[in-house]
């Protein structure tokens, strides 16, 4: 958030006062670290994190398993079969890093330290004068310019992310500057610390093939990183393993100790996920986080499981607000209407599916950011109601009068009245029923493709359709392969999918992709509803721009509160804890971090005393 050291009218003063005249301009402040609000819990020099083990011994192998396929090492751009391969992170590394035991910090990774003037309308980095690529050349200006430039032009998803970021240029020997087109945004400065810095030296070169190499292609070369880990070895589309690397010249910086402990990481590929469960009660995986409630309450029976060399653990979500649901699209006329959209709400069986297939583990959603202190409660109060009524002539009467609460159908009773409600706005937005049919005045049928990609995903549709059906809506369900489904998607070429948005307790220019006006044009945005509301964008810019905690907490609760009140999703089901399951061969430290979850394979190490009881892995 911006701070203001002082009042505006003294400021005023003092920039007109013959001493403010005289005044040589201050030195710019180069932090070792900040967070979005407040100071940073770590001061210059800290030594280590809080929560890792210093001492954690290095070695062992950790296998993971991933469902899908890759046919690409290059980050820049998607592959035409795949996405590029999902250990890359491995090796490549960003300026700045954050910590897992506060929220929305940063920390210098290749930058050793950076700067922003107080109306953060640039970011300098400088970086640290030890970093190296693999192949012993340093980690140039030259190569985060390089990076910024192609990923800005290649990629259309980091052409948004980086859409406010006017020019990149190098200010220093080690020293890159990023400038704004626009001041204020307390994230831009943090967005900038997560680039990911790329090779320049490497990416023009020429592949050990005599071929010259084009970074706007895809790739099975082994790429160069300055990460911990290199790749090692792969098969194209099903394994890789990535091996640690010896002389890391970051491994002994602060933001790394007792981090990045194994010797080697793999990654195994399934075309299905049931295969995928099977190879970890095999033993040719050793962790996993289980989104499956039917898999953690029936799938774990097994001999291993029961003797103690497979744990099933959860950890909590401390930090994280969610929001799953099926999203309607907007951009079908048949949806435009706001009655139409409840009433799909209303015809929702969640406590069912509850109940019979989530086997009671699931919660509903009722806020976009579910999960943390910003969703919205009650009726509005305090600052969260200025800045409504601010908005009062253009957002629902609703917001003022009436808190969101989701339809429940936990009885046979309530079922019907929900049926007999849902029926009755689809009558007042003009869909009456003929002929067992729901039409409109010009004889259209409501119809509508519920779009799936998973045999679980057809489970839970087949449970939906009923309630729709007997409302007269003509209801399909489609299952696609990934691929089909993210293509589809991407171009909005749907009537009904599910979308989910992860939260931070400290949202900002991300809400821009999720509900701007502008991303519902932008084909591939996270904008799959397709709201173009005035006020929704008004709201957002509050959030982007708050001054304070109040503000950005005021303006999150009256953005869900709206966003909640025009029902453009029918809310899902969600957990806040993350249920994993592991081969008993590895130990985390005592005190995990608050915002980590379970932090695998970050913090973790591998466990020699526990692995001779168990088995080493494969």
């Amino acid at each position: 958030m911006i701070r203001f050291a002082l009042p505006i009218l003294l400021a005023a003063c003092l920039a007109f006062s013959p001493l403010a005249a005289q005044e040589a301009p201050k030195e710019p402040q180069w932090r070792h670290g900040a967070t979005l609000l407040g100071e940073a819990k770590y001061p210059a020099g800290f030594k280590h994190f809080d929560y890792v083990n210093p001492n954690a011994p290095k070695g062992g192998l950790v296998r993971f398993g991933a469902q899908g396929t890759f046919d690409s090492f290059n980050i820049v751009v998607a592959g035409v079969k795949g996405s590029p391969e999902q250990g890359l992170g491995l090796i490549y590394e960003s300026l700045t890093t954050g910590a897992l035991d506060e929220t929305n910090a940063a920390y210098g990774l290749l930058a050793e330290s950076f700067t922003y003037p107080k109306d953060y309308s640039t970011v300098s980095f400088r970086l640290r004068p030890e970093a190296k690529w693999h192949d012993g050349q340093p980690v140039t200006a030259d190569d985060v310019i390089f990076s910024f430039e192609n990923l800005k032009v290649n990629s259309p998803t980091y052409a948004y992310y980086y859409a406010n970021v006017t020019k990149a240029e190098k200010t220093g020997e080690r020293e890159v500057t990023f400038t704004f087109d626009e001041k204020g945004n307390r994230e831009l400065p943090q967005i900038m610390g997560q680039l990911m810095v790329l090779p320049k030296h490497w990416w023009e070169g020429t592949a050990p093939d005599g071929r010259k190499r084009d970074i706007t292609q895809t790739t099975l070369e082994p790429p160069l990183g300055s990460g911990p880990y290199r790749l090692k070895s792969f098969e194209a589309g099903r394994n890789s393993t990535y091996e640690r690397v010896k002389d890391y010249w970051g491994a002994n910086i602060n933001v790394n100790v007792g981090q990045n402990n194994f010797d080697e990481i793999r990654y195994e590929y399934y075309r299905d996920a049931t295969v995928l469960l099977e190879a970890f009660k095999g033993d040719r995986i050793d962790f996993r986080a289980e989104n499956s409630a039917r898999n953690w309450s029936t799938g774990y029976n097994f001999p291993a499981r029961q003797e103690g060399r497979v744990v099933l653990e959860e950890f909590q979500y401390a930090a994280r607000g969610i929001m799953q649901a099926f999203v309607l699209n907007l951009r079908r006329d048949k949806f435009k209407d706001e009655r139409v959209r409840r009433a799909f709400n209303f015809a929702f069986p969640f406590e069912e599916l509850n109940k019979t297939v989530f086997y009671g583990l699931y919660e509903r959603p009722s806020s976009y950011f579910y999960g943390l202190d910003l969703a919205s409660s009650g009726l509005p109060e305090g600052k969260e109601l200025e800045i409504l009524e601010t908005l009062r002539d253009k957002v629902p009467a609703s917001v003022f009068t009436t808190p969101y609460k989701n339809p429940i159908n936990d009885s046979p009773e309530a079922i019907r009245n929900n049926l007999r409600e849902a029926d009755r706005l689809l009558r007042e937005a003009g869909w009456e029923v003929k002929n067992g049919r729901r039409v409109n005045a010009n004889g259209e049928v409501l119809s509508v493709e519920m779009l799936g990609s998973t045999p679980s995903d057809e489970r839970i549709l087949l449970l939906y359709k009923p309630a729709l059906d007997r409302l007269g809506i003509k209801t399909t369900v489609r299952i696609v392969d990934d691929a089909q489904e993210t293509n589809r998607t991407r171009s909005f070429d749907f009537d009904i999918t599910t979308g989910v948005w992860a939260q931070s307790s400290s949202p900002g220019n991300e809400q821009r992709e999720y509900w701007g006006s502008q991303a519902a044009k932008r084909e591939g945005s996270r904008n799959l509803a397709g709201i173009a509301d005035p006020a929704v964008d008004a709201l957002i810019e509050r959030i982007v721009y708050a001054k304070d905690r109040d503000e950005l907490v005021s303006a999150s609760k009256a953005l869900d509160r709206v966003l909640l009140a025009h029902n453009y999703v029918v809310p899902q089901w969600t957990s806040l804890k993350q249920r994993t399951a592991r081969w008993n061969r590895y130990s985390h430290p005592e005190n995990m971090p608050r915002y980590g979850g379970a932090a695998f394979p970050t913090i973790w190490w591998y466990d020699e005393a526990k692995a001779a009881k168990t088995g080493a892995p494969r």
